[in-house]
C-alpha cells in the first residue's frame, strides 16, 4: 500500500514510522527543510514527550473531546511511548507532576528516534491538494507534482508558532474536502493585560495562589504557581485557565488573585495587625516586607491608597480593609488570551463528528486518515499533548495493518 503523510511533527512522524514498520510504501511531505521543529521546541528544548500517569489522570488533563480518545490512548499508552523510544536507545525520567523527558535533556533524541530509514522523507514540500476520486483518497498535489496514494494521512498539526510550520493554512484545504473546523483559538496561553502595573512586575513569579476569572455564570479558578510577564500574565495556572476558557469570550475580563488563600480574611487581617504593631513607627511602604514579595509591594501601596509615607501606627481599619482586598482579591483587567500564534497548542480543529475514534479516518472520504493536533482535541501542559499525537498516529498505522491482514486473510 501507497501511503502519504502530510507533516512531519509527532504525529506525522510517529504515522510514518509505524505504517513504514509493517512494510508500506510511505512518503512523508513536510513544508519545512527538516522534520520535528516544533519538537525542537517543546519543553524549553527538553521535550517532555508523555506522562507517567493512569488513564484516569491523563483524561482528567484532556480538555477537549477527551471521550473521542479513548480508544486511541487504550491503544497506545504513556508506557508504550516510554518503551518504543527506551528501544531506539532513548532512555527517559520522570520529573514533577509526573513529566517524562529524555534523560539527556535533548528533543533532538526523540526526533531521531521517530525518524525511520524505510520512510521516503520529502523536505520542503508543500502539499496543495487532496485528490480524491469516488469518495476515496487517489493521491495529492505537492510541489507542484501530482503523487499517486493509497492512503493520506493529514498531520499537520494546529495554527500556534507559525515559524514551525503549524500555520493553520491545512486546514483550508480541510475545508475544501468537505470537513467541518471549529473555530481555532489559543489554548495554554498567556493572558493579556494593559494595566499599568503589570510592567513593574515583569518577571514575578508567585507560588501558591489562587486566580479566579468569572465568566457569565462559570467561574474559572486554579491554585499554584503564576508569573507575570511585560505584556500580562502566564504561569502553570493561567496557562491551565486560558486552555479551559478556550472557548469562551474572555475579552475584557477581571482575573482575581488571592496571594494568601490559605488564610481566611479574618487570619490575614490578624497577620496584618502582627505585622503592623511589629512596625508601629515604620512607614507604610516598609511595613511589608514579611508578607509580600519586595517587587510587589510598591504596586499594592500605590493601589491602597494610602500614602506611602503613613506611619503604620496612624493606618485606620478602613484603610487596612483596603490592603486586605488587595490581598485577597488582587484584581487584573484581562484584555484576552494572547495572539494564537504565540499559544502552546490550538484548541479547535477538524471536527471529531467526522472522523472515526477507531482507526482515524474521515467519515466522509474513504482513506483519508487525521492524527495529532490537526484534530479537535487539546490537553493541558505535561506531555499530554505529544502523548495524544502519538496514539492517534498510532491508531492509523494499527487499521493499515489491520487492512492488510483483512486483504490477506481473504
Amino acid at each position: 500500500m501507497k501511503i502519504c503523510v502530510v507533516g512531519g511533527g509527532p504525529a506525522g512522524l510517529f504515522a510514518a514510522y509505524k505504517c513504514a514498520e509493517i512494510g508500506h510504501d510511505v512518503v512523508l511531505f513536510e513544508k519545512n527543510e527538516k522534520v520535528g521543529k516544533k519538537l525542537y521546541i517543546t519543553g524549553k528544548g527538553r521535550c517532555n514527550v508523555t506522562n507517567d500517569c493512569d488513564s484516569r489522570d491523563f483524561f482528567a488533563n484532556v480538555v477537549t473531546n477527551p471521550k473521542f480518545l479513548m480508544s486511541a490512548l487504550s491503544a497506545w499508552t504513556p508506557q508504550n511511548t516510554v518503551d518504543f523510544l527506551a528501544e531506539r536507545g532513548v532512555r527517559t525520567k520522570v520529573e514533577r507532576g509526573n513529566r517524562v523527558f529524555p534523560e539527556s535533556d535533548k528533543a533532538s533524541d526523540v526526533i531521531k528516534a521517530l525518524i525511520s530509514s524505510k520512510v521516503r522523507y520529502e523536505l520542503g514540500t508543500e502539499v496543495t491538494e487532496i485528490r480524491v476520486d469516488n469518495g476515496a483518497v487517489s493521491g495529492v498535489v505537492a510541489g507542484g507534482k501530482t503523487y499517486e496514494f493509497d492512503k493520506v494521512v493529514l498531520a499537520t498539526g494546529g495554527a500556534s508558532y507559525p515559524l514551525t510550520g503549524s500555520d493553520g493554512k491545512s486546514f483550508n484545504l480541510i475545508r475544501r474536502l468537505g470537513h467541518s473546523v471549529s473555530e481555532l483559538r489559543p489554548a495554554l496561553s498567556a493572558l493579556i493585560s494593559k494595566d499599568g502595573f503589570i510592567p513593574e512586575l515583569e518577571g514575578l513569579s508567585l507560588k501558591n495562589v489562587t486566580a479566579s476569572v468569572k465568566l457569565g455564570k462559570k467561574t474559572y479558578s486554579e491554585f499554584g504557581e503564576m508569573l507575570f510577564t511585560s505584556r500580562g500574565v502566564s504561569g502553570p495556572i493561567i496557562l491551565t485557565m486560558s486552555s479551559y476558557m478556550a472557548r469562551e469570550n474572555v475579552r475584557n475580563c477581571r482575573l482575581l488573585l488571592d496571594l494568601k488563600p490559605a488564610l481566611s480574611r479574618e487570619q490575614l487581617d490578624q497577620r496584618l495587625l502582627r505585622d503592623f504593631a511589629e512596625n508601629s513607627n515604620r512607614m507604610f511602604r516598609n511595613s511589608l516586607d514579611a508578607l509580600l514579595p519586595k517587587s510587589l509591594i510598591p504596586v499594592i501601596v500605590a493601589r491602597s491608597n494610602i500614602a506611602p509615607d503613613t506611619k503604620v501606627n496612624q493606618i485606620t481599619q478602613p484603610m487596612r480593609e483596603r490592603v486586605l482586598t488587595l490581598l485577597k482579591e488582587f484584581d487584573v483587567n484581562i484584555t484576552g488570551p494572547d495572539e494564537l500564534k504565540y499559544a502552546i497548542v490550538t484548541s479547535g480543529g477538524v471536527s471529531v463528528k467526522e472522523i472515526s475514534p477507531k482507526n482515524m479516518e474521515s467519515k466522509l472520504i474513504k482513506n483519508l486518515h487525521f492524527c495529532g493536533e490537526v484534530v479537535d482535541v487539546d490537553a493541558l501542559t505535561g506531555g499530554f499533548n505529544i502523548q495524544i499525537a502519538l496514539s492517534t498516529a498510532y491508531l492509523v498505522a494499527k487499521s493499515a495493518m489491520e487492512e492488510d491482514y483483512a486483504e490477506y486473510s481473504y
